[in-house]
């Protein structure tokens, strides 16, 4: 079956950044990454690559950093109040999660503690980095309708909060 958009695709990675050596993510003997094509849910230079492979093929994708975690933004960074943190052990480089303008997580860095503000990265920590993903397809189906609903693998929505109506 050839991966299209609303397919759910079952893959196993491992990602380096290119050139490198180091493993920087990997499921391998772990269970797999599922996810539904179209929905925006991984990178778009993989999923873009991804959609030339069917099941069983295994390759290197090489993916720039503009279609990965985009480019490194000199100006995205704040200085927040240290107060905000309240209770957190802070260090540079500690990765802290927060909610972005539309609710959706977001990741941002301390790069800097100050007497009273802390200076925060926005952006991605493999922002600028050019990227290669060696992933195994291990299976491809059609996306269920409660799954194209609420964009979950395995529907996932018992409660009517994403909008199905359950």
């Amino acid at each position: 079956m050839s991966i299209e958009d609303n397919k759910v695709v079952s893959l196993e990675y491992e990602l380096k950044e290119k050139g490198g050596d180091q493993v920087l993510d990997s499921n391998k003997g772990q269970a797999p990454l599922d996810f539904i094509t179209g929905k925006s849910q991984i990178i778009p230079g993989l999923e873009r690559k991804l959609k030339e492979l069917s099941v069983g093929e295994q390759a290197d994708i090489e993916v720039p950093a503009a279609e990965a975690y985009g480019e490194f933004n000199p100006d995205a960074f704040d200085d927040v109040p240290k107060e905000q943190f309240a209770g957190i052990d802070l260090q540079p480089g500690l990765p802290l999660y927060g909610q972005g303008e539309n609710g959706e997580t977001i990741q941002v860095t301390v790069k800097e503690i100050k007497d009273d503000v802390v200076t925060i990265d926005y952006n991605h920590p493999l922002a600028g980095k050019d990227l290669v993903f060696s992933v195994n397809v291990l299976g491809v189906r059609d996306a269920t309708d409660d799954e194209l609903i609420s964009g979950q693998v395995g529907g996932g929505c018992q409660d009517g909060s994403c909008g199905c109506g359950a």
